[in-house]
């Protein structure tokens, strides 16, 4: 009787196993993602999304993936590129960009990020081209995007004394903490008004005030640096809740200031500076 007990139980722990390994892992392609909107053209569906279901002026991560209309199925093997253009009354520009790539361990889905340094209004207005090629061939789609101002500061624009038109995108933290938070800035030069490429090798010191609170500063900050991922990150110390103003120094690869002023009693902000309210 013990030898049929635990022959029996020998089987039916091995049929457990062998279900399980044969078990297919299904993974949420859209798992955290809200959809922004769709763009078509004559063979696909383009899906947008972000985890808030919209765009704002500032730093902005988007996924999107590509429905073909004809099958109904997302396509696994696309080649993607994009380019935002903001329609302004005398001219258009282009904002930093990064490339589109593969979302790790997604089938489908792929992703990147923009910076629009300026929100649309009633008579100027984002578009976004998306550019892709799948097996071979290459597809192309437009459509007009919604970008409004965003409720703080979320990026900066100036121009250094080198005579360099600067970018500064806050990037995290996206959800503050009263905390040490890691910081984390995109840093970006205009070469041209289509051209935003991130600038390589500098420094931006960060001094956090609260304006309605006696201007106060905050301890243990930690100024930005370059990191492998291209972004700049460092610690972003929140003493409290509330609105805090970042006050900002960028600096070149030799240290000397490009923009930017030291906060003092008598000069309460600096000239450039990102916003926080928690």
């Amino acid at each position: 009787m013990k030898l049929l007990k635990y022959s029996f139980l020998f089987i039916l722990a091995t049929l457990t196993a062998c279900s399980s390994d044969d078990e297919e892992i299904i993974v949420n392609e859209l798992d955290g993602l809200t959809k922004i909107q769709e763009f078509t053209n004559d063979t696909h569906i383009i899906e947008l999304y972000n985890s808030t279901g919209a765009l704002e002026q500032g730093y902005n991560a988007i996924s999107l993936r590509f429905k073909d209309k004809n099958t109904n199925e997302y396509e696994k093997n696309a080649t993607v590129s994009w380019m935002p253009v903001m329609h302004m009354a005398t001219m258009n520009h282009s904002c930093p960009k990064s490339e589109v790539a593969k979302t790790a361990l997604k089938e489908t889905l792929y992703n990147g990020y923009i910076v629009f340094q300026m929100a649309q209004n009633e008579t100027e207005y984002w578009d976004l081209k998306i550019d892709y090629t799948i097996n071979g061939i290459l597809y192309t789609a437009t459509e007009n995007i919604n970008v409004p101002a965003s409720a703080k500061r979320k990026v900066t624009s100036f121009m250094g004394s080198d005579n360099k038109k600067y970018l500064i995108a806050l990037i995290d933290p996206s959800s503050p903490k009263v905390a040490l938070n890691d910081v984390t800035f995109g840093l970006y030069k205009m070469e041209s008004m289509m051209s935003f490429p991130v600038v390589d090798n500098y420094k931006i010191k960060i001094d956090p005030r609260m304006p309605s609170m006696g201007n106060h500063t905050s301890p243990n900050n930690v100024d930005l640096t370059q990191s492998a991922d291209k972004l700049y990150h460092g610690k972003l110390s929140l003493t409290m809740t509330g609105y805090w103003k970042i006050n900002l120094q960028l600096l070149n690869e030799l240290d000397e200031v490009l923009k930017g002023e030291v906060v003092t009693e008598e000069n309460p902000a600096s000239s450039i500076f990102l916003e926080i309210e928690f």
